[in-house]
């Protein structure tokens, strides 16, 4: 985790990272992508080919999870993609690498904590009933705000 001061506030962000892992995944020169996921995405367990050596997608959803710390917007890509680590086909590889490709559109992203405004926490939620194909069970998204700082 890398930390920059300003006189504004403090900034926390994993550049070398993300640099690293786009590196490691083959995708420097690959086109960034403006979103994690495809918004009519739906993953299931019956999709596509399971993968014959299933380490590769278990390393890299590990290290996206080590993202999700400072690069919030991840979040729900990940958990997504973590739900098949035991039953993981070649799409929800190829879904993990536009995650990567969407990191690559800014990989210096991070939180910035301002340091001349006043502690306000807000926090907002939503759920989707019955959208978890496999199981039928809901997902349910929440975002909490300390001033205008997305931290979880």
């Amino acid at each position: 985790m890398e930390v920059a001061r300003s006189k504004d506030g403090i900034a926390l962000y994993q550049r070398k990272y993300a640099l690293d892992l786009i590196n490691g995944c083959g995708l420097l020169g690959a086109k960034p992508t403006t979103t994690p996921m495809e918004y009519t995405t739906s993953l299931s367990r019956d999709q596509g080919t399971p993968l014959f050596d299933t380490s590769v997608y278990h390393r890299l959803v590990g290290r996206l999870l080590y993202l999700t710390n400072i690069i919030l917007d991840l979040s729900y890509s990940v958990g997504c993609l973590s739900q098949f680590m035991n039953c993981s086909t070649d799409v929800h590889l190829k879904t993990a690498y536009r995650v990567i490709r969407y990191l690559k559109q800014s990989p210096s992203t991070g939180l910035f904590f301002f340091s001349q405004r006043s502690f306000t926490l807000s926090g907002f939620t939503d759920s989707d009933w019955g959208d978890y194909k496999d199981i039928r069970k809901s997902i349910t998204g929440y975002c909490f705000f300390l001033d205008s700082t997305l931290i979880s």
